[in-house]
């Protein structure tokens, strides 16, 4: 085998060694962010009174993200609903606003 030959084989294995590992760290990474990403929006979601697997729409890529948000935004949680039945007013507190000052 001619050295040069054997050079440039060494040097593509290498390479292509360090790029697997970035690779395979940037997918451990990107994991890690997405399962912190679901966990959370579960207890955001479930606090509010929806479902808590409403969260896995967080799977859905480059869209699931900014699903969530509206819905948290822009919908009716379930728990103001049970606040206004129960005749609390929607501050969530029992006097509605901030405490009085004597």
């Amino acid at each position: 085998m001619v050295p040069i030959l054997a050079d440039a084989q060494a040097d593509t294995a290498q390479a292509l060694a360090a790029m697997s590992a970035m690779i395979g760290t940037f997918l451990i990474i990107g994991l890690a962010f997405l399962a912190f990403t679901i966990w959370l929006f579960w207890r955001i979601f479930t606090k509010a009174g929806f479902n808590g697997a409403l969260a896995l729409l967080n799977l859905i890529p480059s869209f699931g993200f900014l699903i969530c948000i509206l819905i948290l935004a822009f919908g009716t949680w379930p728990n103001e609903m049970q606040q206004q039945h129960a005749g609390m007013p929607p501050g969530g507190g029992p006097h509605g606003g901030p405490p009085m000052t004597t």
